[in-house]
């Protein structure tokens, strides 16, 4: 595996060390792993269960559905795909969205991860679920994967563009789309007009040894590389849901009162992109 820098070996380290609660415990939910938040209105009856174990539990499920939903939202703009299409989940984690993704559409799904447990656990998935003839996770730069240039209908980020500089990303991502493919990243960005990165962003990046980048970055390094955006959603107003409900759960981390003071304080925006190959 190529590995870009110095901080990426740290990034694969913190991610081959990761056993956040949030992530194993709604996957436990269903069996489907995600790395990423939710987005939807939360269904009230789950804060009126009276016993608190069992409100915690319907909570955690009312979570795990929320993060689905936004799974199912990106898979929602990657266009028409058919079976014999191939995708890529660039940044693929424990592999929940590949597996979503490989069901609905019953086409190939690769998935790179520069994590090594990471992918080990989503193989194990796949195997579980038989599809391991369709969906294969490869530890890989997603910087450099060494996959066939032309070769993907559709490349997905979901939560993932942070850890790298998006115009080295999007030229990746550039020369393994087919012309007229289509790329979806799902992400949380900084808000330009705020400025540079908020404190609440900053304690954000800390706690995930990550790097946000601003709104406008996307943009010009989607320009720079032949990516031409054809949908841009707002999920800001989405996601503030979740992060209210996850900071009453047992699952809470500490991180929920900064994202949920970079949102509403307005210096942070949930963004997805969806952009054709030109």
């Amino acid at each position: 595996m190529a590995v870009i820098s110095r901080y990426q070996n740290d990034v694969a380290d913190y991610w081959n060390a990761e056993r956040n609660p949030v992530n194993l415990r709604l996957g436990d939910v269903s069996g489907t792993y995600h790395h990423h938040y939710g987005i939807g209105e939360v269904d009230g009856s789950v804060l009126e269960v009276a016993d608190e174990r069992a409100r915690d539990e319907a909570m955690i499920a009312e979570m795990h559905r929320l993060e689905n939903a936004q799974a199912d939202l990106l898979l929602d703009h990657l266009g028409d795909i058919e079976p014999h299409h191939r995708l890529l989940d660039a940044g693929s984690g424990r592999g929940g969205t590949s597996l979503m993704a490989n069901e609905r559409f019953g086409c190939r799904v690769d998935g790179v991860s520069i994590s090594a447990k990471q992918v080990d656990f989503a193989n194990e998935q796949a195997a579980r679920r038989g599809v391991s003839d369709k969906v294969r996770f490869h530890l890989a730069n997603m910087l450099d994967t060494g996959l066939e240039a032309g070769a993907f209908q559709a490349i997905w980020n979901n939560e993932s563009t942070m850890y790298v500089d998006l115009h080295d990303l999007f030229a990746a991502h550039s020369r393994l789309l087919a012309r007229g493919g289509r790329y979806v990243t799902i992400t949380g960005c900084y808000n330009d007009v705020y400025g540079l990165p908020s404190k609440a962003v900053s304690t954000i990046n800390a706690h995930y040894v990550c790097g946000i980048h601003s709104r406008s970055e996307y943009f010009r390094a989607m320009a720079a590389n032949r990516l031409t955006p054809i949908s841009v959603v707002d999920l800001t107003a989405a996601t503030l849901p979740y992060w209210e409900l996850r900071a009453q759960s047992s699952l809470v981390t500490g991180i929920e009162d900064a994202f949920l003071e970079a949102y509403r304080g307005g210096s942070f925006h949930y963004l997805l992109i969806a952009a054709d190959r030109v």
